[in-house]
């Protein structure tokens, strides 16, 4: 924990495309206007845990799964993340109404080894010209509807939710430690 009561947050996302990346982002501005730091990184650039006190772990979901880069992470660095307070987050359906329906597969099993306070799913964002032959054929079988449907006013109220956590947490560790 670092004096002056503000919290070093990770915000690691996992994004193909740049939307998931865009709401991690959003999510650690609202942590800094709240008084945190907060470091926004790509999963696979994260290789201790050692200067963070929290972690928000986001990532898209693709064909009901996370992606690879956040699932990673998550094995290798599992009992760091259980010793921290930590926030999972996914985005991915897309449509009116949003579609997929449900959770990715690996949910359970990434929040029990987390120990995740907590976890929200976003709607997201679907642009068909930046997509490859393979992912089209993907859209194209499940009828997504190209557009953004990210909800900037819902994805910023859970930061300050998860940020008015984060300081609760100083508090009672500062308790603690009197």
């Amino acid at each position: 924990m670092r004096e002056g009561h503000e919290m070093k947050v990770l915000v690691a996302v996992a994004s193909r495309h740049g939307s998931t990346r865009e709401i991690g982002e959003a999510v650690g501005e609202v942590l800094r206007r709240s008084g945190h730091r907060a470091e926004v990184a790509d999963p696979d650039d994260v290789d201790g845990l050692e200067p963070y006190d929290a972690v928000i772990l986001g990532s898209a979901i693709y064909v009901g799964r996370w992606a690879a880069s956040a699932r990673a992470m998550v094995d290798r660095l599992a009992h760091g993340l259980a010793a921290r307070p930590v926030w999972l987050f996914s985005s991915g359906p897309v449509g009116t109404p949003p579609a997929p329906e449900g959770q990715p597969e690996e949910l359970a099993s990434v929040m029990s080894r987390t120990g995740a306070r907590g976890h929200r799913t976003f709607a997201g964002r679907l642009d068909t010209a930046g997509l490859g032959v393979a992912e089209r054929a993907v859209v194209a079988l499940v009828r997504a509807q190209e557009g953004d449907y990210r909800r900037w006013p819902e994805i910023e109220d859970w930061a300050r939710h998860v940020a008015a956590d984060l300081h609760a947490e100083e508090i009672r560790t500062a308790r603690v430690a009197w």
